[in-house]
């Protein structure tokens, strides 16, 4: 190991140890309380992305519903109580209870059509 290297790897070092450095002079100085609530801080900043990201996929997981669409089959995924339009046949739908659900605006009557053949008529 050259000379050189050991400098190199010393300049690396250089502002981890001018912050130890500075802590335990505050420290010593009978300023704890400064350093503890700052290392709170810093640690709360550290935290706060890795508590967001897993709150949003326990969101994502109880909000996203994937389901077929009940006129043309299409799957497709929805958030829960939310009105969307299929992307296949563009029919509204409401996504309620994990699952798709024609919208029908109230006083509509939703039937659904049974194609009969005529073969059965004539028997």
């Amino acid at each position: 190991m050259s000379l050189k290297t050991f400098q190199l790897n010393l300049s690396n070092l250089r502002p981890w140890l001018t912050l130890l450095a500075i802590t335990w002079l505050l420290a010593s100085l009978g300023l704890g309380w400064l350093v503890n609530s700052l290392l709170i801080i810093v640690g709360l900043l550290l935290l706060a992305p890795i508590l967001v990201f897993f709150g949003f996929r326990l969101w994502l997981q109880y909000n996203l519903v994937t389901d077929q669409c009940p006129v043309c089959r299409y799957e497709f995924t929805g958030l829960n109580h939310n009105q969307l339009q299929c992307p296949n046949c563009g029919e509204q739908l409401l996504v309620q209870q994990g699952h798709f659900q024609r919208f029908t605006p109230e006083g509509t009557i939703d039937v659904t059509a049974v194609e009969v053949s005529s073969k059965s008529l004539e028997d």
